[in-house]
């Protein structure tokens, strides 16, 4: 029978006698990898790279007695494009669809600045539509969602918090240098854009017409913003994300 080795945070995934270590196990006549990978526990969308006897093959390959298969997830400093054979390309667009249960996380997201749909009344189906129709990430604790056969990118978020959460997604995708902060609206995740003072003079409290001089407004709902307390808090919030996010990497 086959065996397999499982490197890196993809043990997380496994029964505790299986990690870190070569092991046999038994496949069905005509079972894909995919279905064999994911019959161990570890979703799909986290493998990155999969060798058969230190060749590079995708997830529809099968296989034969004694075959030795290693499985890989994402390398953080080690290019292996020409490897690559489990996605027919990669996103050129950062964009993500978050569970019913990541709200506070999609929330920093969209203070980052990364287009990220959330709606706790998605239901998998539509968040596996979303995620195909606009080339999204689908961020989720939920394997069974990540197992999805049209799902192509997603991750598994180990962090129970969300501001740990952010800090995890950050650091695995590599996303530090691509943080702007407080571009998108936290509510509707659409662009902010900058308004003249003269315009939502009339909206603003006393102390903050008088105080404050640079200001954005949401097209979609029509909210102001200026930086204030509140903003300077989640400016602090991102900052120390980034930090650590980096410090990971």
């Amino acid at each position: 029978m086959p065996s397999f080795r499982f490197y890196e945070e993809l043990n997380d995934f496994l029964a505790p006698g299986r990690r870190y270590r070569d092991f046999d196990l038994p496949c069905a006549d005509g079972a894909s990898l995919k279905h064999v990978i994911e019959a161990v526990g570890v979703p799909h969308t986290e493998v990155e790279l999969i060798l058969i006897n230190g060749v590079s093959v995708g997830f529809a390959a099968s296989l034969q007695p004694g075959d030795r298969v290693s499985v890989y997830p994402k390398f953080e400093s080690l290019d292996i494009g020409p490897l690559l054979r489990l996605r027919p390309q990669p996103l050129r667009v950062t964009r993500f669809v978050a569970d019913a249960h990541l709200g506070g996380l999609a929330r920093l997201l969209r203070m980052a600045g990364f287009d990220t749909l959330y709606d706790n009344h998605f239901d998998d189906a539509e968040i596996a539509r979303l995620a195909t129709s606009d080339g999204r990430i689908v961020l989720s604790r939920d394997r069974a969602l990540l197992k999805r056969r049209s799902i192509t990118h997603g991750c598994y978020v180990h962090a129970l918090k969300p501001l740990a959460q952010l800090v995890e997604i950050l650091a695995r995708l590599d996303l530090t240098a691509r943080v702007q902060p407080l571009s998108l609206c936290l509510e509707c995740n659409a662009p902010l854009q900058p308004v003249a003072k003269t315009q939502i003079i009339d909206a603003l409290p006393a102390n903050v017409r008088a105080g404050k001089h640079s200001f954005s407004t949401c097209r979609v709902c029509q909210r102001v913003f200026w930086e204030g307390s509140h903003w300077q808090h989640m400016q602090q919030r991102l900052a120390f994300a980034v930090t650590a996010a980096s410090a990971k990497n």
